[in-house]
């Protein structure tokens, strides 16, 4: 029985100031973003979607809207798709004029490797993996959706990959609206294919 769970960042968010927004309320799609998420919801047209997921951050679920109404199905909000947590959320982290640059910023810089300034890299891996296997489940036999985030999704990726957790956040391979499709063979997992419907995207844009 193949199952195939799409793990889908969301698209362009709107964010005039160019904070790391992280966990908080109140942003959503740019109209980019808005139409990055109809184009994947055109390209997934066809597909044999029975279930949508998403986290409960407002840019996850309107990212999720145009696809679960192309196939009639609610969006199933699930918490392990949320967003990493980060110690500079509400900040500028843009190299040169962010907080970055401020020495009482620095000790939160000294593990990169678990990291020190945010979620650990294997307790994100898990939980986005318990989330793969929950959709998995939910769509034996079909095709699932679940909208996140880029550290969540890439982290997963790397994780089932058998790489490093830490990693350059330059060279993630995971654009604004991209798929990161799980394909299992009944519970084994056989194949990670990346696709890019909405296009490609910079990895540190600000709004993504």
């Amino acid at each position: 029985m193949h199952t195939i769970v799409h793990m889908m960042r969301h698209g362009e968010v709107r964010n005039p100031e160019g904070i790391l927004y992280g966990r908080l309320p109140g942003f959503h799609l740019s109209a980019d973003g808005r139409a990055q998420a109809q184009k994947v919801a055109d390209a997934l047209a066809d597909h044999d979607i029975t279930a949508v997921f998403a986290s409960p951050l407002q840019r996850a679920q309107e990212t999720a809207t145009p696809i679960a109404a192309a196939h009639g199905l609610e969006i199933q909000t699930n918490d392990d798709l949320i967003e990493a947590d980060n110690v500079f959320e509400g900040l500028k982290v843009s190299v040169g004029d962010g907080a970055l640059s401020k020495p009482r910023h620095w000790p939160k810089l000294r593990d990169p490797f678990t990291p020190s300034w945010g979620e650990p890299y294997i307790q994100l891996a898990h939980r986005m993996l318990a989330a793969a296997n929950k959709a998995r489940d939910a769509a034996r036999g079909h095709e699932a959706v679940c909208v996140s985030h880029q550290l969540p999704v890439y982290t997963l990726r790397r994780f089932l990959e058998g790489q490093r957790l830490w990693h350059d956040p330059r060279r993630r391979q995971c654009s604004l609206a991209s798929l990161t499709s799980l394909i299992y063979d009944d519970d084994a997992l056989v194949d990670i294919i990346y696709s890019e419907p909405a296009g490609a995207s910079d990895p540190l844009a600000t709004g993504a």
